[in-house]
């Protein structure tokens, strides 16, 4: 029997929660345990007596969490001040982004943790379907945020991405055409945006073309295409991955430079290090800052703005896999689940991804 510990997030701004009352009721069926933090699911909408007629249990802190779950469900990475909560030995699941955060990395190695994380999940395929969900509606997400803070009283330029009749549409480049990239792009193309998408895979530009039949200019993500779109967007987003790896830098500070004042980047990679220099993290509080007369929006966390759309889809996505735990136990889950021992980045003691161990001899 596995115990399932659901403690409520502490990063600025998060409203999700790993497990929602209906997957509980799953789990507790198949006989395990299930510990939740009192109002850990408030925020996505979930209230502690939901969990209670799942079965759940109730817990006051999170220490308490901490100190009695096998395993460890979570949203978001641990931050330092949960440090001293982890358990030698226990078992983390939840989004570690490890490529851009090295004291998480050391701290899951020193500690024993065996960390597996929803970014590495593969599917049969070798899609990423926990990433998925999240990047879908960080995308959709990006291009709202972006019209917003193009709004003159909100410190941007103020272009109406869609223009209006006699006037120009705005420009949007996105820098990147996997989930992230492809859900911004439909919903730029849906405002009216003049929309540049750029990507190093061929393929996926044919289709987007094919999708959309000329309205989006689609060129290969090299130097000069970069350099030229990014000089003439009113809104740039980055969504460039390389799955357990810190991000690539591919537009350099000069470059931003070259943007109008009062234009727009939204860095959707952000995550795994971001893939504009100018950028640095920002928090759902304090979402924004000017470099160059450029507003950077770099929020980790994007989709805890939909908490309750973010968790449910997050939670669908999830759920095979936390029933493969709770049905067989962890260790034979991951023995019979290869996409899920895909996920392991940390174990006994050492960097289980290749990625990871880069990252830590460096």
């Amino acid at each position: 029997m596995t115990t399932f510990g659901v403690p409520g997030e502490i990063k600025i701004g998060e409203t999700r929660v790993s497990m929602t009352p209906t997957v509980c009721r799953r789990v507790v069926s198949l006989g395990s345990r299930v510990l939740v933090q009192k109002s850990a699911g408030v925020r996505a909408g979930f209230p502690d007596s939901e969990y209670v007629e799942a079965g759940a249990t109730i817990l006051s802190t999170a220490k308490k969490i901490f100190d009695r779950a096998d395993l460890i469900l979570k949203v978001k990475e641990p931050l330092k001040t949960e440090f001293h909560l982890l358990r030698d030995g226990q078992a983390v699941f939840t989004y570690l982004h490890l490529a851009a955060n090295i004291p998480l990395a050391r701290c899951l190695v020193k500690k024993n943790i065996l960390g597996i994380a929803y970014e590495t999940v593969e599917a049969r395929d070798g899609t990423l379907p926990l990433l998925k969900p999240m990047s879908q509606i960080a995308g959709r997400l990006s291009v709202q945020i972006g019209a917003y803070f193009l709004q003159s009283q909100h410190g941007g330029s103020g272009v109406l991405l869609g223009g209006v009749p006699g006037t120009e549409a705005g420009k949007v480049t996105i820098l990147g055409a996997g989930n992230s990239g492809a859900h911004a792009c439909r919903i730029a193309v849906g405002m009216g945006a003049q929309v540049t998408l750029l990507d190093i895979n061929s393929q996926k530009l044919d289709y987007v073309d094919s999708e959309y039949q000329g309205r989006v200019v689609t060129l290969l993500a090299n130097p000069g295409n970069i350099e030229k779109s990014v000089a003439g967007s009113d809104l740039l987003i980055g969504a460039v991955l390389i799955p357990a790896a810190k991000a690539p830098v591919i537009v350099s500070r000069e470059t931003v430079a070259t943007m109008r004042p009062g234009s727009v980047i939204v860095d959707i990679a952000v995550d795994q290090g971001g893939c504009i220099e100018t950028v640095s993290p920002t928090s759902l509080d304090k979402p924004t800052y000017r470099k160059g007369g450029v507003v950077h929006y770099a929020v980790p966390n994007m989709p805890a703005l939909v908490g309750r759309t973010s968790t449910i889809a997050l939670t669908q996505a999830t759920e095979p896999f936390v029933v493969a735990i709770a049905e067989k136990g962890l260790n034979l889950a991951l023995d019979e689940t290869r996409g899920l021992a895909r996920g392991v980045n940390t174990m006994g003691g050492r960097p289980a991804h290749p990625q990871v161990a880069r990252l830590l001899e460096n």
